[in-house]
């Protein structure tokens, strides 16, 4: 038999085998099959960070806040993120007792779908920072709100207390904070994210047992933030909290 003749029969009887290999018995069938493997990914996230006036004083660790901004102040302008909440208080001459991290997201992203890059944004302030790993708190608006959710059941050990504001929630991941004491603020008249995204999740967790808090402003729409973060009892709540052994 010629070589050439020869060589192309072997390749032929080699993808048949192959083929067979791996599709033996699976032809007209739906069956359950698991892929496992690793992936590596670039983050990239802006942030404003305020340090304490007193935080070169000396060896003191400090609380932290990180606070999540909402879907309208994504992008890469970072000044926009100083349009609500701690920021905006911050550049407007407010002092705060903590250092605050205020990380932009990226347009047509979600805070919800990145904990990965906040955890690790996160880990970088505790290596650069004098940060006290007992006193972090993770508070958000809206998208940042459900950023705030989500971020806690992914890392349900790292916070100390954490303070969602009219964000959507997943009421299946309540069992994971259910340790966390939880402050939430909704406005009864939200259309964009109505009251009952808050409700539910805050009786999941009362249901195994937990005892959050929520605040409901009875007039308010959509910015429940205004009111919330200009009120001193959320302040002296969270950094009375202490991360749970």
């Amino acid at each position: 038999m010629p070589l050439i003749v020869l060589a192309a029969l072997m390749m032929a009887l080699g993808a048949a085998f192959v083929g067979c290999a791996a599709g033996d018995g699976l032809a007209g069938r739906q069956l359950p099959r698991t892929f496992e493997g690793e992936i590596r990914k670039r983050v990239r996230l802006d942030y404003l960070l305020y340090l304490p006036e007193a935080y070169a004083d000396g060896s003191k660790r400090w609380p932290l806040m990180l606070f999540l901004h909402g879907v309208g102040e994504r992008g890469d302008e970072l000044e926009r993120v100083k349009l609500h909440g701690p920021p905006m208080l911050i550049e407007q001459g407010r002092s705060f007792p903590c250092i605050v991290v205020s990380p932009q997201c990226p347009a047509w992203q979600w805070w919800a779908a990145e904990p990965a890059a906040l955890a690790a944004l996160l880990d970088e302030i505790e290596r650069d920072f004098r940060v006290d790993p007992d006193r972090i708190y993770l508070t958000g608006l809206s998208m940042g709100g459900a950023g705030t959710w989500a971020l806690a059941a992914e890392q349900p050990h790292r916070f100390a207390a954490i303070a969602p504001v009219c964000g959507p929630t997943n009421p299946g991941t309540a069992d994971r904070i259910r340790h966390l004491p939880v402050w939430v603020f909704h406005g009864a008249k939200d259309t964009t994210v109505p009251l009952r995204e808050s409700e539910t999740m805050v009786e999941a967790l009362r249901a195994l047992g937990a005892e959050p808090r929520l605040t409901v402003y009875p007039e308010a729409g959509h910015d429940a933030w205004t009111e919330t973060y200009a009120n001193p009892e959320l302040y002296e709540w969270l950094f009375a909290q202490r991360r749970a052994r």
